[in-house]
């Protein structure tokens, strides 16, 4: 039986490059992995403390337990203004009441215009709720508009050699997880 990947998507955008990157991920890991695909963050109510630990909406349930039933999480990101996306920063707030996340083996793609202040404010967050990755298992792609194209693929080559490089580290760190 193969192994599980929750991707979640931080874009709020249908036809975003993020999607593209998630979609090229799942072609190259597919023979090893299954990959189940969350893009559906707009569609999450707003984080309330109050329900978070004791009775946390069906649609929030649901997504801590594909998170906790997953071998691997993969969060592929923008940057916006400076930051991640607040769709995504709201998934997140909604899992620090629970464990999911505790030593989780993690990637985390952040693509964007520039996306470095996303991208170490993604670490950040990721740290905060114990979710375990390396440096290799993060992977920055800078101007990601200009290295994928409208039919789905990858343009660039050092991208796609990174992508390459960064999945074999994930693939490295979900194995290790389970010895």
């Amino acid at each position: 039986m193969k192994q599980k990947i929750l991707a979640i998507i931080g874009s709020a955008s249908r036809n975003s490059a993020n999607s593209v990157l998630v979609d090229n991920f799942e072609k190259m890991i597919r023979d090893e992995f299954d990959v189940k695909i969350f893009n559906e963050l707009k569609m999450l109510p707003h984080f309330d403390p109050e329900l978070s630990a004791n009775n946390p909406p069906a649609v929030i349930t649901e997504l801590r337990d594909n998170i906790s039933c997953a071998d691997g999480v993969l969060i592929c990101t923008p940057e916006y203004v400076f930051s991640i996306p607040s769709g995504l920063k709201n998934a997140i707030e909604w899992c620090v009441s629970t464990t999911v996340f505790s030593e989780k083996p993690v990637g985390l793609i952040t693509a964007s215009a520039h996306g470095q202040k996303g991208h170490e404010e993604l670490q950040l967050i990721m740290r905060t709720v114990m979710a375990r990755f390396t440096d290799e298992t993060t992977l920055l792609v800078q101007g990601v508009k200009g290295k994928v194209d409208e039919q789905g693929s990858i343009t660039d080559q050092k991208t796609e050699d990174e992508l390459a490089r960064f999945i074999g580290a994930y693939k490295r760190l979900i194995q290790n997880h389970r010895q």
